[in-house]
């Protein structure tokens, strides 16, 4: 994970990574927080598959959320922690 956090002007979020991350700290600002791709998608109107594809890129290009991929059933979970 690198040091830099969302407010750096060298990193180019889109709108839909934006609208991830900020749903994700939202919900971690109590502690650490288990999610599927398909929740976090239903609650900002994107894809389950535009979620899971970005979520990975995120962990590496912020730092004000840590983002693992913590289990695969039929769905891949992601952990979820302040950083």
């Amino acid at each position: 994970m690198t040091t830099q956090s969302e407010d750096d002007p060298q990193i180019d979020l889109s709108e839909e990574d934006r609208q991830i991350l900020d749903y994700l700290r939202d919900q971690v600002s109590r502690g650490e927080s288990y999610f599927r791709s398909k929740n976090i998608a239903k609650h900002i109107g994107l894809s389950s598959k535009q979620v899971g594809a970005r979520l990975p890129k995120l962990d590496e290009e912020t730092d004000d959320v840590e983002i693992e991929k913590w289990g695969r059933a039929r769905s891949t979970t992601w952990r979820v922690t302040q950083g």
